[in-house]
This record gives C-alpha cells, structure tokens and sequence, in this order.
C-alpha cells in the first residue's frame, strides 16, 4: 500500500515534465547592406513546425509581431523548438522571408535588407 502511494506520488511529480515543449529565446537583428541597424522594422515570427504544437490539449502561442528598436533588435519572447518562419518588412526596403530551424536554448537570426528594386513593366 505504502509502495502503491510513493509510485503514485513520484509519477504525479514528473507529470508536468511530460508536458513540456523545448523553448528558444530568439532574438532578430535587421540591418542595412552598409551594415546600419534599421529602427522599427516590422518582425513577424511564425511557429511552422516542431516536436509539440499543443501541451496536454492547451495551445500555446504560435505567432509573434514585434518592431525592432534603435539598435535594430527585435527580443522574441522564448518559442517552441522547431521550425519558424521569420518575415521582416521595413519601409524603403525589400521584404525578408526565410524558414529557420531553431534548435538552440538562444538563437540569434541576422537579416540583411535589401534596397527596392526598380519596377518593372511590359509597356515600355
């Protein structure tokens, strides 16, 4: 009997570990081609996929939208391991998009902006 409760209690212990899903801190930093920090650049940072989407039928948080600050960073709060994407859109500047798998406690993305292109028309 006593057994039976210390089994129980032991297995009631390590049930919140089970649930667990790894976490990353990531952190973006978005600069020019010249190598200057872009300020207030819009950041969005999609979880794709990974080793655990739902924690015991409870979402959690799949999507975050951030602007960078005057250094150029943007801090993501930590996200599921896997595989995210991570878009950045700045005024004057070429949209950025990229898949990264993160697999890492911290994991820091480096984004090079690209200036406009010039448009282009069939009508020339």
């Amino acid at each position: 009997m006593r057994l039976r409760f210390l089994l129980l209690a032991a297995l009631a212990g390590l049930l919140p570990l089970w649930g667990q899903t790894p976490m990353t801190s990531l952190r973006v930093e978005v600069k020019t081609q010249a190598g200057r920090p872009v300020d207030r650049a819009s950041v969005i940072v999609r979880f794709v996929e990974g080793r655990s989407v739902a924690k015991l039928g409870k979402k959690i948080r799949t999507t975050w939208e951030m602007r960078t600050n005057q250094e150029g960073v943007a801090k993501i709060p930590p996200i599921p391991q896997g595989k995210i994407m991570v878009q950045v859109i700045a005024k004057n500047y070429q949209t950025f998009g990229e898949l990264i798998e993160v697999d890492e406690e911290e994991s820091t993305v480096e984004v090079v902006l690209n200036p406009p292109q010039a448009q282009y028309s069939s009508h020339q």
